[in-house]
């Protein structure tokens, strides 16, 4: 008897996006918004959260996920060379989300990427406030990119 666990999942970039989330994850249910305080919004060309001070925090779409949708996850996400999992006690219960292993530099976003973004804060109701701010971050701080190198694989 295949038994399923469903557990949360807190996204902030573009598993926002409804669509496409149905696509990586079909069985994954959206359930509420959450904001995650004490870390900010980064984009290192794609998004990432770090810790930061207790004033900022992240918007996140909570996902209901199965072991599948998490396999499914961890392909898209690079996991464990690109992101890797943190787990946050939250209202809802234990949540897991993505964390970038390097956070060294900060540089923006292609637009399709930001677009999908985007469209996923419409999606689940979210003041897009802070997306903006991460942007306008990232677009001031695109030539410490020219200082960071990638560590050698």
């Amino acid at each position: 008897m295949n038994v399923i666990t469903e557990y949360l999942y807190g996204a902030y970039g573009s598993n926002l996006n409804k669509d496409q989330m149905s696509f990586r994850c079909p069985n994954a249910k959206a359930v509420t918004s959450y904001e995650l305080k004490g870390h900010a919004l980064k984009f290192r060309g794609v998004a990432d959260v770090e810790e930061a001070s207790s004033t900022d925090s992240v918007p996140l779409g909570l996902w209901k996920i199965t072991d599948e949708c998490e396999k499914s996850l961890d392909r898209y996400e690079g996991f464990p060379n690109l992101y890797t999992k943190r787990f946050i006690q939250t209202k809802h219960g234990l949540v897991m989300i993505y964390v970038m292993v390097e956070q060294h530099t900060v540089c923006p976003p292609n637009s399709g990427y930001l677009n999908g973004i985007a469209v996923g804060y419409f999606d689940f109701k979210l003041d897009n406030t802070l997306l903006k701010d991460a942007l306008t971050h990232s677009y001031s701080h695109q030539n410490n990119l020219q200082r960071w190198r990638p560590r050698q694989l």
